[in-house]
């Protein structure tokens, strides 16, 4: 049996396991993301907790590589470059590192490709040449593959998507800049979607009887589905950005399927069916029956490690490829 090593860095904890090529998560395990040792102690230590996991579930399973997606991952250099969440210095050699420790192939990337190389090869992308996956959570991850190709751009940071402007002198987003798409359509761009609607309108709502600060994106998802009519204005508004956005992501990719996942995402026809009229209310004449949107199979499986594992199954198939053309 061959297996890929799946690992999710994230700034509070670090998920890895070990993947068949089918996409069955043999094993998994996760430690915290302790920033307060070296980045150096902190890898060797992963590398000891993944080789504990091998030997203790799957001793016969032969390792082909290790795929990490990681906030800020580069596939170009095998680095995390300038990871805010992580209290390391700006440029990480993740792949360095592990390949040194493992003797494997090691290939990074940012989590939101790693999430759509794990809809190509697993999810409801399977098979398809071109589509964009956008993971809809604390904040908007993008990743593209056109052509049957994860599109990197020149120094492997392509695909931010979630910083185009999508309001003009809109909310102040961390880059910087105002307006950008990550401010409206990410859990917390829902809850401050809800607080201005809060202090702009007179829709009824339970949340006028909680404190504002209070107030979860599952909150929000829950009182929706009962019907609370803020709410519900709530994802009327989101799905008015996103849809507006994904057509103009459409104008100059050309896709055949958008795949929402994420946090977000699991509200489900709360979000899609305002994102899915207005993306098609705004869609150029050209692209309108040939492109369509649809949530992720992947969000309540193991999808972190499925898509990291991905990569490095990927990588051994394009190694592969080349040996025999």
């Amino acid at each position: 049996m061959d297996v890929s090593i799946g690992v999710d860095l994230g700034g509070t904890y670090t998920k890895y396991g070990l993947v068949t090529e089918s996409g069955e998560v043999a094993a998994e395990h996760f430690i915290k993301t302790d920033s307060s040792m070296t980045y150096e102690e902190f890898f060797q230590h992963l590398y000891g907790e993944i080789v504990n996991l091998h030997v203790n579930t799957l001793p016969e399973a032969t390792l082909v590589g290790i795929g990490v997606g990681a906030p800020s991952g580069n596939s170009l250099t095998g680095t995390i470059d300038k990871a805010s969440n992580l209290a390391w210095p700006e440029n990480i050699p993740v792949a360095e590192l592990l390949g040194k420790q493992s003797g494997l192939r090691v290939s990074v990337t940012n989590d939101a490709n790693a999430a759509a190389v794990g809809e190509l090869k697993y999810g409801v992308a399977k098979g398809m040449d071109n589509f964009i996956s956008l993971t809809l959570g604390t904040g908007l991850g993008c990743g593209i593959v056109i052509n049957g190709k994860l599109l990197t751009g020149q120094s492997g940071h392509a695909g931010e998507l979630g910083h185009i402007t999508a309001v003009q002198n809109g909310r102040l987003c961390g880059c910087g800049r105002l307006g950008c798409l990550e401010t409206y359509a990410s859990a917390p761009g829902l809850r401050k979607t809800v607080t201005e609607l809060l202090e702009s309108t007179d829709l009824e709502s339970v949340f006028r009887r909680k404190k504002k600060t209070s107030i979860t994106g599952k909150d929000i998802t829950h009182e929706a589905a009962k019907g609370d009519k803020l709410s519900i204005e709530a994802f009327e508004r989101t799905g008015e950005i996103l849809g507006r956005s994904l057509a103009d992501a459409v104008a100059f990719l050309n896709p055949s399927l958008i795949v929402l996942s994420g946090g977000l995402a699991r509200a489900g026809d709360l979000l899609m069916v305002p994102t899915t009229k207005y993306f098609e209310e705004n869609l150029l004449e050209v692209f309108k029956g040939s492109v369509s949107i649809k949530l992720s199979e992947m969000t309540k499986k193991n999808a972190a490690i499925l898509g990291a594992a991905a990569i490095a199954w990927e990588e051994r198939r394009i190694r592969s490829d080349a040996q025999y053309a």
